[in-house]
């Protein structure tokens, strides 16, 4: 990990010496934005989704369900089939361009543009998102999403 930390500070260093301080600045505003993007698409992905823990300690297996699911084609186009992440969760090591939706899987009120937008009022989002979560819960009582279910072997 020490490596990875010097390696990323020569980088940064030779773009600054390279290009100057302006160009500098720009390369961290870049930075900034995927670091917030990836947080945003990390938090809606898995928003109020959680996986049963078994009485051993370790969690059940990562399914579909334990994420949410769009296949809004906007969204779809603009991140790579990212949208389909529940896919990822059952078969990980599938590569992004091939994810299938999975429409038993949770799904997200709008795209994941669109979502991540209305997870920047979070007000709105709960309302809209913990309705969601309760439909959820209500329409399926054996299922192991949530994290008002009891552990079990």
């Amino acid at each position: 990990m020490l490596q990875a930390h010097i390696i990323q500070l020569l980088f940064v260093s030779a773009i600054f010496v390279i290009f100057g301080t302006t160009t500098t600045l720009y390369y961290f505003g870049a930075a900034l934005m995927g670091i917030l993007l990836l947080g945003t698409v990390n938090y809606i992905e898995h928003y109020g989704l959680q996986r049963r823990q078994t009485i051993a300690g370790s969690y059940e297996r990562a399914m579909p369900q334990h994420s949410w699911n769009s296949n809004h084609i906007l969204g779809r186009l603009m991140l790579f089939e990212l949208s389909r992440h529940s896919d990822h969760h059952y078969m990980a090591s599938k590569k992004y361009q091939t994810l299938q939706n999975h429409s038993e899987a949770p799904q997200l009120p709008t795209g994941y543009p669109g979502s991540m937008i209305l997870s920047l009022v979070p007000p709105l989002w709960f309302y809209i998102m913990n309705r969601r979560i309760q439909q959820l819960q209500k329409n399926d009582s054996t299922d192991s999403t949530f994290a008002t279910k009891p552990a079990v072997a």
